[in-house]
């Protein structure tokens, strides 16, 4: 897989009830406005939850993250449709790693920025044995 500086990827998730209790259960985050609906019954999905989706997109590159900060700008409900976006800002090669920095852009259905963030990190180019 070539990966080079400019180049983007997206991935999109909608969250449901289930993604949020499951969550929960395994990160411990049960917070009030996870688990009950708020005046307007929405669930808010946990921010760490809505930072899978870089993940993910990390995961596709075999990105091994070792840094990253997100900014979570909106809350994220349940049915929300969250679109994000990465780009390669940097890539630094030497002979076993590449090391990247990628900026993330997460948007909602319509089209409001719900977290922005940067991830830094390494794609190994030789397996260590």
């Amino acid at each position: 897989m070539e990966i080079k500086i400019g180049q983007k990827t997206t991935h999109t998730r909608t969250f449901t009830n289930e993604d949020v209790r499951l969550f929960g259960d395994l990160s411990g985050d049960k917070g009030i406005h996870h688990m009950q609906p708020d005046s307007l019954g929405r669930i808010m999905v946990q921010g760490l939850l809505t930072a899978t989706i870089p993940t993910k997109l990390g995961g596709d590159m075999n990105f091994i993250a070792r840094d990253g900060c997100f900014h979570f700008l909106k809350p994220v409900y349940v049915g929300d449709t969250i679109k994000c976006e990465a780009e390669i800002t940097k890539a630094e090669t030497d002979e076993r790693y590449m090391r990247l920095s990628i900026g993330t852009s997460c948007v909602n259905q319509t089209n409001e920025e719900v977290m922005t963030g940067e991830i830094s990190g390494v794609v190994r180019l030789k397996r260590i044995q």
